[in-house]
């Protein structure tokens, strides 16, 4: 994966600029419960937004993977310190101090991703879990992938279970996959 080339210190620049493009983003400040993920590995780091849009008082959800039903199940988080490693070791809400939130309640989805495209293209990590879980949401919510530039491909192969995302937030610009052009815009 490209994303795991990128030096720590880059990483970290690169990071804060994600987070304050994303910080900055109309849809973000208009939401009042948020669906977040904790990072893992060499992902985009979350911890500053999930701290951010808690200390805005926004409702901040956080996805858990249950494996029997192969299925994401949401629970509002009041602290990162609610989480604990779950599956794959990936940091997640703790269901015995955390409520569960109905998936339709986010306003706003912030996901992860291997690969995205100019039109909303995703790669995600094989599972299906986003995709499954979006699919069953009635009033679609806004969807934004958080990635490194380095992530951004000429074209993700999608198909007809694929959900696209409606913006890419990178360290170089808000790629509003709604563009005409797919360009994007620098932030």
């Amino acid at each position: 994966m490209k994303r795991d080339a990128i030096p720590l210190e880059e990483r970290k620049v690169k990071d804060r600029m994600i987070q304050e493009r994303l910080i900055g983003l109309a849809e973000y400040r208009r939401a009042g419960t948020v669906m977040l993920f904790a990072s893992f590995r060499s992902e985009v780091d979350t911890g500053p937004i999930i701290r951010d849009a808690l200390g805005r008082g926004k409702r901040v959800v956080l996805p858990r993977v249950d494996r029997t039903r192969g299925a994401l199940r949401l629970y509002a988080v009041r602290s990162v310190d609610e989480l604990v490693p779950g599956f794959m070791g990936i940091p997640e809400p703790d269901p015995q101090r955390c409520v569960e939130v109905p998936p339709g309640e986010p306003e706003l989805v912030v996901m992860p991703g291997v690969a995205f495209d100019e039109r909303g293209g995703r790669l995600g990590y094989g599972g299906g879990y986003y995709d499954r879980l979006l699919a069953g949401i009635r009033h679609r919510p806004v969807l934004v992938a958080l990635a490194y530039e380095e992530q951004i491909v000429g074209e993700v192969p999608v198909s007809g279970h694929d959900v696209r995302v409606d913006k890419v937030v990178t360290d170089a610009r808000v790629i509003d996959a709604g563009d005409a052009g797919g360009r994007g815009e620098a932030a």
